[in-house]
């Protein structure tokens, strides 16, 4: 299996008003972005083409939105990378930036 373009942990994946999971997983592998509960359950899955990354207007710079199958996801990664060696989510920006680059929509 190929390394993954963008990996995170310790994700907070809500759906509405309502959490999914506190520490989840976000990846990008091979085309596909994956949410994962921390356990590595799969909670959704697309082709990266097929989702639409965003940063809300509205909320902290740790929040990102993803639309996936139809369905709006918010994550609440960090709000800055992490100190090299140090645990803890990417920027959300980090994962804006992976999606869009994984799609052939950006640089």
């Amino acid at each position: 299996m190929a390394e993954p373009e963008f990996a995170a942990t310790g994700v907070r994946i809500g759906k509405r008003l309502r959490s999914l999971t506190r520490a989840g997983q976000v990846r990008i592998s091979d085309g596909r972005l994956e949410l994962l509960t921390s356990y590595g359950s799969e909670i959704d899955s697309a082709p990266v083409q097929a989702v639409r990354a965003s940063k809300p207007w509205f909320a902290h710079d740790d929040r990102a939105l993803a639309d996936v199958n139809g369905t709006r996801y918010t994550l609440t990664l960090g709000e800055h990378d992490p100190a090299p060696g140090e645990p803890g989510p990417p920027a959300a920006r980090r994962f804006i930036e992976a999606v869009r680059r994984a799609a052939g929509r950006g640089h």
